[in-house]
């Protein structure tokens, strides 16, 4: 017993010194992300994606990153701009970048893994949003389309379908700094920053115990026998096609997969497959479910099917140029699994990024925005909330 309890102690000191490190990186992210969404508008999503066209996927991208969402609410979001008259193609186009192209996946994964990684998981996320687009422009035909159309219309819950439908920016004239210096602003920044916490905590928590299960019981060993370590053009083959594979059997979402990622990087994955690791929260099991309810089996399947080839031929390309560029880390110690708690710049930044989290959640407590908060897993309202 004694053991067992030495085990269970050492996965979650390790669990709680991974969350302590990426706690100021998290608040930062969610807020600078709130930042960004109180100034952009849900409402004119769907007339700005009418089709597949290069321009409606820009724009598509350019939405999903500003209206940067966890998973399950990028999910929701999608459907809704689609059963509003918004191509389908654009449709998955943005919930794509709303998952992956956002700011606070960027901070988690320098604070923790490296730059290289923010930039791999940047560029990384464009190609793959090319890819997505081309396979889904050959295979969805019009057919299809209206099959996905007419079960996404039946309008059956999946998760945070509240919190999708909820389009909390700040609209009026003047200029974008003085829409989020203005009271209103201040109230739309603290309802985004603690509703995606509340959408995320979830993941977050449960991506943090994995990881620090993974990386206390699990000897280095084991990684580097299953990721072909040894062979570096084995392990740079099997990386992309095993990293969405593990992501799909631990479905962690969003920023809660970065620990486990960074556990995956020090056992030996290759560069490629941490990439694709990351791009799989939109294929976990969760999520295909939700799928499969939205927009039926047949669609659901073409999904797994097309976002994983997306995926691992994104991250394929990415190993090739980063391989050639010389930007391919070349030692395996992301700080995140040899943390320790202790009074450095990290503790300091904690205790001041806490500060700034208790200021936004007394605006949120002081602005009604408990009674939005329990509207989050509830379906869809006729009308979203808006500030006016």
């Amino acid at each position: 017993m004694s053991a067992i309890a030495h085990a269970l102690v050492s996965a979650l000191y390790m669990a709680f010194a991974m969350g302590w490190e990426i706690l100021w990186p998290l608040i930062l992210g969610f807020a600078l992300s709130g930042v960004v969404q109180a100034v952009v508008t849900k409402g004119e999503m769907s007339r700005l994606m009418p089709d597949s066209s290069l321009r409606s996927i820009v724009i598509a991208t350019a939405l999903g990153v500003a209206s940067s969402s966890c998973s399950y609410a990028a999910v929701a979001l999608a459907r809704s701009i689609f059963r509003k008259g918004a191509d389908f193609v654009a449709a998955m186009a943005f919930q794509f970048a709303s998952t992956n192209l956002v700011l606070e996946l960027g901070i988690i994964l320098a604070v923790l893994i490296g730059w290289q990684f923010v930039a791999a998981e940047f560029a990384g996320g464009l190609i793959m949003v090319v890819l997505l687009t081309v396979m889904l422009r050959a295979v969805m035909n019009p057919r299809l389309i209206e099959e996905a159309r007419r079960h996404a219309d039946r309008g059956l819950a999946g998760r945070m379908e509240g919190h999708a439908a909820m389009d909390m920016s700040v609209g009026g004239e003047g200029s974008i700094l003085a829409r989020i210096m203005s009271s209103k602003g201040f109230t739309a920044i603290s309802h985004h920053f603690v509703m995606d916490w509340a959408s995320i905590w979830i993941d977050i928590v449960l991506g943090l115990l994995i990881a620090g299960a993974l990386a206390a019981w699990v000897p280095k060993e084991f990684w580097q026998a299953f990721f072909l370590s040894a062979d570096p053009l084995g392990s740079k083959i099997v990386g992309p096609l095993i990293g969405p594979v593990v992501a799909m059997v631990a479905f962690v979402c969003s920023v809660g997969n970065v620990p486990l990622a960074a556990v995956l990087w020090n056992g030996g994955i290759s560069f490629g497959g941490v990439i694709a690791f990351l791009f799989a929260d939109l294929i976990v099991l969760p999520i295909l479910d939700i799928y499969r309810r939205y927009y039926g089996l047949r669609i659901a399947l073409l999904l797994l099917g097309v976002s994983y080839a997306a995926m691992a031929g994104a991250a394929y390309i990415v190993e090739l140029i980063f391989g050639v560029a010389a930007m391919v880390p070349q030692q395996r110690s992301a700080q995140i699994v040899e943390a320790h708690i202790t009074w450095n710049y990290t503790t300091w930044l904690n205790v001041v990024f806490l500060g700034l989290a208790g200021l936004l959640v007394w605006r949120f407590l002081k602005t009604g925005g408990p009674k939005m908060l329990r509207m989050m897993n509830q379906p869809a309202p006729a009308e979203a909330h808006q500030h006016s």
